[in-house]
């Protein structure tokens, strides 16, 4: 019986653990097996808690970074439309009033060049055997010009004060989305007060108006030579923040509302617009330095001449007409046509004197029609054309007559590029 006993092996799946050895036992439920499956799992879900963990602690920050009452440095506003004081910078209204405060703006840029009109040649030629003339200054004008100005000036009065109650996207807030509405009135005033206010205050002093009426009324006999000599500082001070305020919001209304649409004749007007503008100022400062160029001269055969005072140049002085060998000196000879170096030469400006336009006998629409259309022939041909003299400030005139006509081309072939590429891209498309 016992050489008989029934014998009992365990075979290895050889297909379910090919890489033990064949002369191995296991235990199943007690040997390396279990033991290294319990290890693994274990460790697993160790992870997946460290996971959960980080991924609540996030979740608990984010919470926190939303119940923040400030964003950035600016108070934050509250959900909802903006106080009725306070105006929304995206709304329709502020965007109709930059529209029109920009077009107030640009004519207000054209009118200051009428005070260069204001000094005149005033001339008397009652008597056939003598030529009487004198400098003196158009009051009539004078007053036009100081009710425009002031007129215009208070459209950026109010510009002003609708800036101190406009409110404004707040810059840390503007990387996603429309961005935050600040509407704390201390903001938007501490805002204004550090960028723009010094500039607008600049633009509205009236010192154009001040120099003529104060110099007419109170320097009566001297008005003309003091008024060029004030009136080409004072309008060329202003013309520095008045381009300088234009300009970005020139950009900031077109790229709200696209007051210029990227076409062709949209391009071609802007700067067709800009050649008039600058033709204007050109030629108003081009009539003004001609007289003065008139004055230079009488100034200075008066100072050679011993019965000759300077009263005599002016219009309210009675004998001025005593003395009439100070204009036979000055006569208006082209460049071209001086023989003798001692006559003086009015360079550029012999066309502006012979023509009559600084005579007070000359309409004024023929002097602004003339003197644009001056400004605007040397502007085209950037003052190839133009014959100067020895006098270094009317070099420099014409210096920078060729230099703004080049500036005006380049401008002009700058945005036909645009527009072509645009019309390209929507040809394309």
């Amino acid at each position: 019986m016992d050489s008989k006993r029934l014998k009992l092996f365990r075979f290895k799946d050889q297909s379910s653990e090919p890489s033990l050895s064949s002369g191995q036992n296991y235990d199943f439920e007690h040997g390396p097996y279990l033991r290294n499956f319990r290890t693994t799992v274990g460790r697993v879900l160790e992870r997946l808690g460290e996971g959960f963990e980080r991924g609540s602690k996030r979740i608990r920050s984010f919470k926190k970074l939303k119940s923040i009452p400030y964003v950035g440095d600016q108070p934050r506003k509250e959900a909802g439309p903006p106080p009725k004081t306070i105006l929304d910078p995206q709304g329709q209204f502020l965007q109709t009033w930059n529209k029109v405060f920009v077009l107030s703006c640009v004519i207000s840029v054209a009118l200051d060049p009428l005070f260069f009109y204001i000094p005149m040649i005033s001339e008397d030629n009652r008597d056939k055997n003598y030529e009487y003339k004198c400098l003196g200054a158009d009051e009539r004008l004078a007053k036009i010009a100081c009710v425009l100005r002031s007129l215009f000036d208070a459209f950026y009065v109010i510009h002003i004060i609708f800036q101190f109650r406009t409110g404004f996207i707040a810059p840390s807030s503007q990387v996603f989305g429309r961005g935050e509405t600040i509407t704390d009135p201390v903001a938007i005033a501490k805002r204004y007060l550090s960028t723009y206010f010094l500039i607008d205050i600049l633009s509205i002093v009236p010192l154009p108006q001040v120099v003529s009426l104060v110099t007419i009324h109170k320097h009566k006999s001297q008005a003309p030579l003091i008024l060029k000599q004030r009136l080409k500082f004072v309008i060329f001070s202003q013309y520095v923040p008045r381009i300088t305020r234009l300009y970005p919001l020139y950009m900031e209304v077109k790229r709200a509302s696209g007051i210029l649409t990227q076409t062709a004749w949209a391009g071609a007007a802007y700067n067709l617009f800009l050649y008039m503008l600058a033709s204007h100022v050109v030629g108003a400062f081009w009539y003004l330095f001609a007289i003065e160029q008139a004055g230079t001269c009488w100034q200075k055969y008066c100072n050679n001449s011993t019965a000759c005072e300077d009263k005599y140049l002016y219009c309210d002085d009675e004998e001025h007409k005593n003395f009439t060998s100070l204009y036979e000196n000055c006569r208006y000879k082209k460049p071209d046509d001086i023989e003798n170096l001692t006559d003086f030469n009015f360079g550029m400006f012999t066309d502006a004197l012979k023509s009559g336009m600084v005579l007070n006998s000359t309409r004024f629409r023929v002097k602004l029609s003339y003197c644009f259309w001056w400004g605007f022939r040397n502007l085209s041909s950037a003052g190839q054309n133009l014959q100067t003299s020895t006098f270094i400030g009317e070099i420099v005139f014409a210096v920078g007559i060729s230099t703004f006509g080049l500036v005006l081309f380049s401008l002009l072939i700058g945005n036909m590029q645009v527009s072509l590429r645009f019309l390209s891209v929507l040809f394309l498309t």
